[in-house]
């Protein structure tokens, strides 16, 4: 019965347990086998309450407390005006207020994608059972309503909101139907079924940093016959290569930007998202599985869990999505050993803080601080009031640069003793910590300044101490004596469980989608996606704010396919920097042209000498990063210069790596410097070509007034882009 299965399902996308124990008496009713099948909506005995149920009943007010049945046999049975006459005013506004609060509910949302109530059309649907309760309720169900929690209202109307849907929208629904079964994604576990048909052994080394947990997991990988490590960087996907490779285990390096195919290689290390479904491995290791439940990647964790091939799968990280895993593994049939670490040696919160003074720095202390600005800062004051020299780690520099400040700092023979680093060295990289600083422990979210998140806290302080290194013994502590609670505090949690974890729809199913709505552009392709897309309660849909950034500039690119478009905008550009933004929608408007996709960008001859130029020198390698991108995932003749892209992006490493030595200047942020350059051409740092590329000028750069031109009315454009995207988020956000 049609009923029955949506009541069923309604039942499954239930996600708490209030929902669950008000469903449950309906269903054995509901799943009484019927003379034959009816018509998927229409005929009002084969709802979700039998005629039967809809009998009158003894009218007397102490009947037993309202159930859903008895309430859609009120609302049913009632005319408007039966209801409306008994409320008070205080009654009908609260149940107004209820129903709206109804209307907001994540959960209830959810829980109508069952009935194939999209997303952005569930605000209308439940104003619409608001119009058609409020008359036929009585005073009694109103009150019983509004004397229980607001969850468990919510909860007791949602059968009647069901109901009611089915019962007067049946042609709308269909036709939802229709759509959201292009946008469905439930049961991803589905979507693999070479991985099902394996019994796979899933091995969770659950524990903190500094434990062992990835050095076990590793041994094995190199010791098996073949296998894959799936890192969350490329930095450390070329560490884990360096070192399998110096044992004697060939392998092969893959991640966006670059390959290393290594002959007879059985091992491969690569980034999360280049991962390979479709190849079979011995053994697996995903590093930091706890990034499932990360808001903008955590779909790439979740299809590696869901879809690698292997015999033996080994995840690495802290306890928080062991939860989710178990559930994972029960629905899949794998085997799953859960392998307990604690660390080598605990890690000691000092109480005296360095009481806002970094006279007080020491050898082989880092100071984290959670802004580019700050990091300069903190270098600049270390080296002019102590004897210390500062190397500098933040997640704008290249791998490269990144890995010779490390090598750098651990290296006991030099000056430099001392790391200032963002929340970048929290992963990724092997250093010799003696203690960690925090300078702070809030960072900005793009809105507004808010509290680190403990998890994180943990993850950081954790890097202090390291087995086999000079300082064993970790220690952490803070700038300021104010933030010492917060930090232990933080220590003191347990780690907080996923609720969920991420997903997004590869391109197949985007496509199935976009047939359709062929008209519809890219960017408005996505939001119908998520509005329509139906989703299991285990899961959530992954964040696209920077993807649907780069759509909408793409917009006014002809010529390319929805699968360029796709690919395009999963490339890694910094949609906060316009000069990158600049060069992905050049590179997108040459390939569409069928031209040859050229750098078009020089390189300055020497190091930066203040900090305009150092972030230039920053945004110069992220477009050769997205370059080697975007080569790897086109057809490499619309790319010819990966070669040349490939040397530029070392020599540009390099030179970050100089400039860091020297940075002696006030930082800026990237909008100051776009402020001080104000309406000045800022196109004296970019080649016309990359035939005059050796025609440099004294700064190293050469132009042509026409490529001038082009790029100020191409950032004109972006901001145009960006202007309108923020009038249509306001005008929806308004309705």
């Amino acid at each position: 019965m049609a009923a029955a299965a949506i009541a069923a399902a309604l039942l499954r996308r239930s996600t708490t347990s209030p929902h669950r124990r008000l469903i449950l008496p309906l269903l054995s009713h509901l799943h009484r086998p019927a003379p034959q099948p009816p018509s998927p909506w229409l005929p009002p005995q084969h709802r979700f309450f039998s005629s039967a149920d809809t009998a009158a009943g003894d009218p007397n007010p102490k009947s037993p407390p309202l159930d859903p049945k008895q309430l859609w046999r009120e609302l049913s049975s009632s005319g408007p005006a039966d209801g409306s006459s008994r409320l008070p005013k205080a009654t009908w506004d609260a149940v107004v207020a209820l129903i709206r609060g109804f209307a907001k509910s994540p959960a209830m949302c959810d829980q109508a994608l069952a009935l194939y109530v999209p997303s952005a059309e569930f605000p209308t649907y439940a104003r619409r059972f608001r119009e058609f309760l409020l008359p036929r309720l009585s005073r009694n169900s109103a009150a019983h309503l509004l004397s229980l929690p607001a969850e468990d209202a919510h909860a007791l109307l949602l059968p009647a909101f069901a109901e009611f849907c089915v019962a007067n929208f049946a042609d709308e629904l269909r036709q939802h139907k229709s759509v959201m079964a292009a946008a469905d994604l439930t049961a991803p576990h589905t979507w693999y079924p070479f991985a099902r048909a394996m019994r796979r052994r899933i091995v969770y080394h659950c524990g903190p940093t500094n434990s062992g947990k990835t050095h076990n997991a590793l041994t094995r990988f190199a010791a098996a016959k073949s296998g894959v490590y799936c890192s969350p960087l490329r930095l450390l996907a070329m560490e884990v290569f360096d070192k399998v490779n110096a044992l004697g285990v060939y392998c092969t390096l893959r991640t966006g930007q670059e390959v290393k195919e290594v002959p007879f290689a059985n091992h491969v290390t690569c980034t999360i998202e280049m991962l390979s479904t479709e190849e079979l491995y011995e053994v697996a290791v995903v590093d930091e599985i706890q990034m499932m439940a990360d808001p903008v990647r955590g779909f790439a964790w979740t299809r590696a869990v869901l879809g690698l091939k292997a015999d033996e799968i080994h995840l690495c990280g802290d306890p928080s999505v062991l939860k989710i895993v178990r559930e994972i593994c029960a629905e899949t049939g794998d085997d799953l050993e859960v392998h307990q670490y604690e660390r080598f040696k605990p890690l000691v919160v000092e109480s005296k803080t360095l009481l806002g003074d970094l006279k007080g720095i020491r050898s082989g202390d880092c100071v984290v601080a959670f802004s580019r600005r700050e990091i300069f800062e903190v270098k600049l004051a270390i080296e002019k009031f102590t004897k210390h020299k500062c190397c500098v780690i933040y997640g704008a520099l290249p791998p490269e640069t990144r890995r010779q400040q490390a090598k750098l700092f651990n290296e006991q023979d030099n000056e430099y003793d001392v790391l200032v680093a963002s929340d970048a060295v929290g992963m990724g990289l092997n250093l010799n910590i003696r203690r960690v600083v925090f300078y702070s422990l809030a960072k900005y979210n793009g809105d507004r300044m808010v509290p680190v998140p403990a998890s994180q806290v943990k993850q950081i302080a954790g890097r202090a101490g390291r087995r086999g290194s000079v300082y064993p013994d970790g220690l952490t502590t803070t700038f300021l004596k104010d933030d010492l609670d917060y930090l232990i505090q933080c220590l003191q949690q347990p780690f907080e469980e996923a609720q969920k974890i991420g997903l997004f729809p590869c391109f197949e199913q985007v496509e199935m989608f976009a047939s359709q709505f062929p008209d519809l552009s890219f960017n408005d392709l996505l939001d119908k996606f998520r509005d329509n897309c139906r989703i299991d309660k285990t899961y959530f849909m992954c964040q696209q704010a920077s993807i649907k950034k780069v759509a909408n500039m793409l917009e006014r690119v002809q010529g390319l396919s929805l699968k360029d478009r796709y690919n395009f905008c999963f490339a890694p550009v910094n949609v906060r920097d316009p000069k990158a933004m600049y060069h992905l929608l050049r590179f997108a408007t040459h390939y569409s042209q069928s031209r040859h996709v050229s750098i078009a960008m020089g390189v300055p001859r020497g190091s930066a000498r203040n900090d305009i130029e150092l972030l230039d020198l920053e945004t110069k390698h992220q477009v050769l990063s997205m370059y080697l991108w975007l080569a790897h995932h086109f057809e490499e003749d619309n790319f010819p210069h990966v070669q040349q892209a490939e040397q530029m992006a070392i020599n540009i490493a390099d030179l970050l790596g100089k400039s860091l030595k020297n940075a002696h200047w006030k930082p800026e942020s990237r909008q100051q410097v776009r402020q001080r350059r104000g309406d000045k051409d800022e196109c004296n740092e970019e080649h016309a070509s990359n035939d005059s590329a050796k025609d440099v000028s004294k700064d190293g750069y050469v132009t042509t007034k026409r490529t001038c031109q082009n790029k100020q009315l191409v950032l004109g454009m972006i901001l145009a882009c960006e202007v309108a995207q923020c009038s249509q988020e306001t005008s929806s956000y308004n309705k």
